[in-house]
């Protein structure tokens, strides 16, 4: 890979950004389409990297410096880079954001005020682990518009360069240095003083490092530090649908963000359900801890009260009797991250009391935390999962990556006009339209 310092691979990127805004939707999607094909075109040479990332992983884990989950999310094999592909194809098939005019008002004869989606412009992603990640990434950028920095764990840099490279060299109609690739560590920290040039930034990764983020730069920040995701059933559960979503939303994939970390069981339907629960996940490894009340029923290890803040993106997890749906509410603004919830329950209302009143970006009703994905959502894929409530929420999409701005089409109008004794008012006449330079409603 050809080496640049950090200022010009951010200048490079700034002035793509602003060309990139300008390519038409058919190029972006003949551009995706390109990506698709050379990941499946280079299955082997993303392999062999990726292998030797791996090798390097698995000591590091034998070490104790690395844990299972981390070399999980590393590992790539023949049928992820397939599904690799065909997220970038699928999100070349998402609707074109750009120009949608989200809204269009008259404020007189021939003056049109139109609010137009556009990109944000430099985005940059700072993520660990998951190779996968850089891929979503920049087909999300690339689609919606918008330049690329990317810059993975050193863990898995061997199949970050790799993949960086092929998507490169199949992308080079569009703007020179729409993405890039940085690796250094140093060059995080300058690109954090960067808030001049960059837009926005995407960490992904563990809480710790997404906090280090946030408190080292001026650049807006979307993303959130933890997944501390829960699942509770309620007294009016349909208690087999209660195991197999309880199951799935640890078993299914435990290292990832949405998979759910507290189990809370409402004291009317412990006895009958928390056997059977806990028997399915012993035989699955899944390391449990539990109140004195679960332990009134199960044999456990106890929990302490650092158990209810902790993602363990493991096969462990936590376990507490709660006294009904608000107490299960309580308990989870107090100590969930706002990521994703749900309740099985088959009491509407009991349904709308925790839907309401739980403080998340995504809460679900009778379906596993691990619906939360960007992907799954409909969206293409995702750049991250954001629980904050500005600009983006949730598993964050082409929408996410997009601003707007407001274009007035005039034909000659001054101020002046409408000020003073005589002024002229204002129509104020909302209308559906689609902005395109001089356009008029009567067109």
């Amino acid at each position: 890979m050809t080496e640049y310092d950090i200022e010009t691979q951010v200048t490079d990127a700034r002035q793509a950004a602003l060309r990139l805004a300008n390519v038409d939707e058919a190029t972006r999607n003949a551009a995706l389409a390109s990506i698709a094909d050379t990941v499946r075109a280079h299955t082997e040479e993303i392999l062999d990297a990726n292998a030797t990332d791996v090798t390097a992983a698995e000591a590091m884990l034998d070490r104790g410096e690395y844990t299972q989950a981390l070399v999980d999310r590393l590992k790539l094999d023949e049928a992820k880079l397939e599904s690799i592909a065909e997220m970038i194809e699928s999100v070349a098939q998402q609707s074109d954001p750009l120009g949608t005019a989200l809204e269009a008002r008259e404020l007189d004869d021939d003056l049109e005020l139109y609010k137009v989606v556009v990109p944000i412009g430099v985005v940059g992603t700072i993520f660990e682990s998951r190779p996968d990640a850089l891929v979503q990434i920049a087909a999300l950028a690339l689609k919606s518009g918008n330049a690329v920095i990317l810059k993975g764990g050193s863990e898995a840099s061997e199949s970050n360069r790799v993949l960086y490279e092929r998507i490169r060299d199949a992308t080079s109609e569009l703007p020179d240095g729409w993405i890039q690739l940085i690796e250094a560590h140093e060059e995080v920290d300058r690109l954090l003083e960067m808030n001049d040039e960059v837009d926005l930034l995407m960490p992904r990764g563990s809480s710790e490092f997404v906090s280090y983020i946030q408190d080292n730069t001026q650049i807006p920040v979307l993303g959130h530090t933890e997944g501390v995701c829960h699942v509770y059933v309620d007294e009016a559960a349909d208690l087999e649908m209660a195991e197999k979503i309880a199951f799935d939303a640890k078993v299914q994939y435990p290292a990832v963000c949405n998979a759910v970390e507290t189990l809370l069981v409402d004291d009317a339907v412990a006895d009958q359900f928390l056997p059977t629960i806990v028997e399915r996940y012993e035989e699955a490894a899944v390391e449990l801890r539990g109140d004195a009340a679960t332990r009134d029923v199960v044999d456990v290890d106890a929990a302490t009260d650092d158990d209810w803040e902790t993602e363990y993106g493991d096969l462990e997890l936590s376990i507490r009797v709660v006294d009904d749906v608000y107490d299960a509410v309580t308990h989870i603004n107090t100590h969930g991250s706002k990521h994703t919830e749900s309740i099985v329950t088959e009491d509407d209302d009991h349904a709308e009391t925790f839907m309401t009143g739980i403080d998340a970006a995504s809460v679900f009703h009778n379906a596993s935390t691990r619906f939360a994905d960007g992907y799954r959502y409909g969206l293409g894929a995702e750049v991250g999962i954001s629980t904050g409530k500005i600009h983006a929420r949730g598993p964050v999409g082409l929408a996410g990556l997009t601003t707007y701005k407001y274009y007035l089409e005039g034909d000659g109008q001054v101020v002046a006009t409408y000020a003073g004794e005589d002024a002229k008012p204002f129509t104020h006449d909302a209308f559906d339209g689609r902005w395109t330079p001089g356009n008029r409603t009567d067109d």
